[in-house]
């Protein structure tokens, strides 16, 4: 869904109608039940999406991210922290895309070396 906002779009107005993949549905219907309904949440669901697909690993990393966005919302709520503006989260967005969760270089630095030949 990288760099298609359409997508994205699609996904929170109706995932079950959104341009993607079965597997991906079944994947986002698993977190909102997660999120809405934690305590119902049974084996048979894992089935579900093991059998569209998805592996334990998968699965695994996808309720750690749904507990982590949980748990570091509810601290956000509980402290006060203010969040990005939509501009702040934009540029955000397009530096995770590019270099993942690492931090940006500091302003001036080159880009970082692939090996080999030195960069003049």
């Amino acid at each position: 869904m990288l760099g298609s906002t359409e997508h994205v779009q699609a996904v929170l107005d109706d995932v079950r109608t959104a341009p993607i993949p079965e597997a991906e549905k079944a994947l986002f219907a698993f977190v909102d039940q997660l999120n809405d309904a934690p305590g119902d949440v049974r084996r048979e669901d894992v089935e579900r999406l093991k059998a569209a697909g998805w592996t334990d690993e998968a699965v695994y990393d996808a309720v750690s991210v749904c507990a982590l966005f949980n748990f570091y919302n509810r601290w956000i709520d509980g402290t006060g922290v203010q969040g990005l503006s939509p501009a702040m989260y934009e540029r955000s967005a397009k530096r995770m895309a590019a270099g993942g969760y690492l931090p940006a270089p500091p302003p001036g630095t080159p880009p970082p070396s692939s090996g080999g030949e030195p960069e003049r």
